[in-house]
């Protein structure tokens, strides 16, 4: 069986939703549940959280993850690309693995159960680079302009369509997907050999419910709670007690 680590990418300069990554969402910071489907799902070697703070590295030790470094600043901007920090993250830690997940804490509904489907579905795919989450896109492509001075145009081009998508029903439009943060998964190889975090062959892996829903932004956030306390969703479980700083 190949080995897998899982990074947690953990930066503490959000600016959408400020401090993101350690506030507390039903009694843990939002990190907690990233490090705990991690683990739930048995697929990893290791779980490493890569962060610029020293104050999200304890919490993440906390919540049974490692920090073993520290994320330089140069790779902890809102600009900094994520091959940045994946490169940093590999040649940081000891050991070498065939394939590498990115774990974003800012889908807490994502589960353990969602990482094994995932994992399953990238080692019965070898044509693959990488497998990434995406969904049905709400918002359709065909149905988007672009402002040129006083007038504007279709963002794609659909001069050759006997009817636009723009003046069609979405029901009747092609179906277009779009990536959520929930997981990405892919062999350590591509990072050297393309100097990116997915290589040239992405497989889909289809997100279910509210696997795929971001916290980014506040009313985000505000919704995760409704949820939350309405019952619909769960949360991975965290059996560590909330952390308290010293």
């Amino acid at each position: 069986m190949p080995t897998a680590i899982a990074f947690v990418p953990a930066r503490a300069g959000s600016q959408r939703v400020v401090g993101k990554n350690v506030r507390r969402l039903a009694g843990h910071p939002l990190i907690a549940y990233a490090i705990a489907a991690a683990r739930h799902s048995s697929v990893f070697q290791r779980i490493i959280v890569s962060t610029d703070s020293p104050h999200t590295a304890e919490i993440a030790r906390h919540y049974g993850a490692e920090a073993p470094f520290l994320r330089p600043a140069e790779f902890a901007t809102s600009m900094s690309p994520d091959i940045e920090w994946i490169k940093h993250a590999l040649g940081a830690i000891e050991g070498t693995y065939d394939a590498f997940s990115i774990v974003r804490p800012t889908s807490p509904f994502r589960s353990g159960d969602t990482i094994r489907r995932a994992w399953a579905q990238l080692l019965d795919t070898p044509a693959a680079d990488s497998i990434r989450a995406v969904e049905l896109c709400k918002q359709h492509p065909g149905k988007m302009w672009i402002v040129d001075g006083p007038l504007m145009r279709p963002l794609l081009d659909q001069s050759h369509l006997d009817v636009a998508w723009h003046a069609g029903q979405y029901q009747a439009l092609p179906k277009v997907y779009v990536q959520n943060s929930a997981l990405e998964i892919a062999w350590t190889r591509v990072v050297w050999e393309t100097n990116t975090r997915e290589g040239r062959s992405l497989a889909p892996f289809f997100t279910e419910g509210n696997e795929g829903f971001a916290i980014d932004y506040e009313e985000d956030w505000e919704q995760a709670e409704r949820l939350i306390a309405s019952g619909r969703v769960q949360l991975p479980q965290v059996t560590q007690r909330p952390f308290v700083a010293p």
